[in-house]
């Protein structure tokens, strides 16, 4: 049991997916108490040895929690152990970390009585509760059904895990443009422009635009104006101007946009002073064919980089690819569907379409690999596509973007609306999390792509399904 304290502090208690979705999450808590019931070690003890592909999540809260308790005594665990030290930065934390050993909980003191994991931590909770009010006992879990039963049993306080949340809604995330109403030059009193070879550079006053970022696109209703923030001060911003026309008229690899999301998406792609491209939009809008269109341009046609590397994030039975026949290639192929469709398209009016493919596939030297084998790698010189990215933790998304290294583009795609992970939210993701990061990085871009261009049939089922 924790030490009765002041009523200014909390008392937390994690579920496991809090621990699986940052593994030191229990050093956020500032001043506050935080309680782990033993059914959440439990919990992580049957991960960290699964397939699954928070194991290594599982294993790392697991040694987090041991550094800390290693020279407790079974009292001390139970009573609480101070976390002093352990953190760093303004959420260093004072407050003190227990075990608390559910199983031991006296039926009088349990409001669930079916032996159910979720029922036995949220009894944990509500005996809290009971035990140090006035005292504040918070839930904290990413589950939305647990939140929903621990506030229908009389737990008071529940919350989900918002210290790594970046935006609290996603409509908030930065979609790498900014409209402006009407006419772009009506709203522009004072402008200092220059030349600088073929490109035109206008500096303008930051009350313009205050909210400015690097590299974002600026656009005007009446598809006047398109340009790209090259550098800001506290002052001035400077956009080189891209012409709306000329960025519509744009092409790589027989590809052109159909959209002016798309112009933008291919300038940021094409661009070699851009080293992370981001891409967010609906299934249909032209992440994936736009990605592989740009790095055939760039590997097969201009001898920019040696090889385009493709991944994704895999189910969880990805892990285990060894089941099926052939090299990590050929067992990745299943998973990497999307890029070979693309392929095809791009190709689709060659006379042999397959014969096409495959010397395209030597000749960009392109290779299908497994998120799950990129760690330790170092990747020079090459084009990195990572698709499907919206399953991605934060965590995962750094081992991936750590590999790249000198001369190395990383095309990040992905779909907030299709997270197939248990663990993510879209504002949890470690897409989400990218965009913002990223934001104000010169050497990166991100276009939220919004019009879905597959087909009518794919468009209409966005809207309205």
């Amino acid at each position: 049991m924790p030490r009765q304290k002041s009523s200014d502090t909390k008392i937390y208690v994690l579920d496991t997916n809090i621990l699986l979705h940052e593994p030191h999450a229990f050093l956020s808590f500032k001043e506050n108490d935080v309680v782990v019931p033993m059914t959440v070690l439990e919990e992580l003890d049957y991960i960290k040895d699964s397939k699954k592909d928070v194991a290594r999540d599982a294993r790392v809260a697991i040694r987090a929690m041991e550094d800390l308790l290693h020279d407790a005594t079974p009292e001390d665990m139970l009573a609480g152990v101070s976390m002093e030290g352990m953190g760093a930065g303004e959420t260093k934390p004072t407050g003190c970390l227990s075990i608390f050993s559910d199983m031991n909980m006296a039926e009088s003191q349990q409001i669930f009585t079916i032996n159910e994991n979720d029922n036995r931590i949220i009894n944990v909770a509500l005996h809290l509760q009971k035990t140090y009010a006035p005292q504040q006992v918070v839930l904290v879990t990413k589950d939305l059904n647990m939140r929903l039963k621990a506030k229908g049993a009389g737990l008071a306080h529940v919350e989900d895990y918002r210290t790594d949340q970046l935006i609290s809604d996603i409509k908030y995330l930065s979609k790498g443009y900014y409209r402006f109403e009407g006419n772009f030059w009506e709203q522009i009193k004072a402008v200092d422009s220059r030349t600088e070879g073929r490109d035109t550079i206008h500096t303008l006053a930051r009350s313009v635009l205050p909210d400015a970022y690097i590299n974002e696109f600026l656009l005007d209703e009446g598809k006047q104006f398109a340009g790209l923030v090259e550098s800001l001060n506290s002052d001035t911003i400077e956009v080189l101007d891209l012409g709306y026309e000329r960025m519509m008229g744009r092409h790589a690899w027989g590809i052109t946009p159909k959209n002016i999301g798309q112009a933008m998406a291919l300038h940021a792609l094409l661009d070699p002073h851009i080293d992370l491209v981001i891409l967010t939009g609906p299934a249909g809008s032209g992440k994936t064919l736009l990605a592989l269109a740009a790095a055939l341009e760039m590997v097969v046609e201009k001898n920019m980089y040696d090889k385009i590397i493709v991944t994704r994030s895999t189910p969880e039975i990805a892990e285990s690819i060894g089941f099926l026949p052939g090299t990590e290639e050929e067992k990745m192929a299943p998973w990497l569907a999307a890029i070979t469709d693309s392929l095809e398209v791009l190709h689709k009016h060659d006379e042999n379409t397959k014969g096409s493919m495959s010397y395209i596939m030597e000749k960009a030297n392109i290779q299908f690999k497994s998120v799950n084998f990129m760690r330790g790698r170092s990747i020079q010189n090459s084009i990195v596509i990572l698709d499907e990215s919206q399953n991605l933790t934060a965590s995962q998304l750094k081992t991936i973007i750590t590999r790249c290294g000198e001369g190395t583009k990383l095309i990040v795609g992905g779909n907030l609306a299709q997270i197939d992970s248990n663990y993510l939210s879209a504002v949890t993701s470690g897409l989400t999390y990218l965009v913002e990061k990223f934001k104000n990085f010169s050497g990166s871009a991100t276009i939220n792509l919004d019009g879905v261009v597959r087909s009518r049939l794919a468009e209409f089922a966005e809207e309205q399904l």
